[in-house]
């Protein structure tokens, strides 16, 4: 059986990350956020609390050549990120799983996912800036 992880164990976690990725331990950040989003515990925290973290790495602009670490800790994210996709159906959910994708080299998935969380978004809010993200991003790849 596995054990539930708590909100607070995450936030420390993330904090232990977050402090790493500011001293410039790319590659301990990296293996720190692989390690999170890996745990199983990590999808039984509230929707909120995964997209939070999530976040922190897969919205972050990046620039230039990108050290390898980063591939394992996106690949990682794909498994919560399709949990809350499939569960929620929340448009920026799909936003991450896109990108997520994006930087795996994944195009076709990419784009498929973008277009679907797009469709979501236009239906809730033809104006939102999310709409405006999304098809900034379909017409990026």
């Amino acid at each position: 059986m596995t054990r539930c992880m708590t909100k607070e164990e995450m936030v420390t976690e993330v904090k232990r990350i977050v402090t790493m990725a500011r001293a410039n331990d790319a590659d301990g950040a990296h293996a720190g956020y692989q390690a999170l989003f890996s745990n199983p515990g990590f999808v039984e925290l509230a929707p909120e609390n995964q997209r939070q973290a999530l976040k922190l790495l897969v919205l972050t602009k990046r620039h230039g050549k990108q050290p390898e670490s980063l591939i394992p800790a996106i690949r990682a994210t794909l498994g919560p990120l399709t949990d809350l996709v499939s569960r929620y159906n929340d448009p920026e959910d799909y936003e991450m799983l896109g990108i997520s994708h994006v930087v795996l080299g994944n195009e076709a998935s990419a784009s498929a996912i973008f277009k679907e969380g797009l469709q979501l978004e236009r239906e809730r809010s033809a104006q939102s800036d999310l709409c405006g993200r999304l098809m900034t991003r379909l017409s990026a790849i």
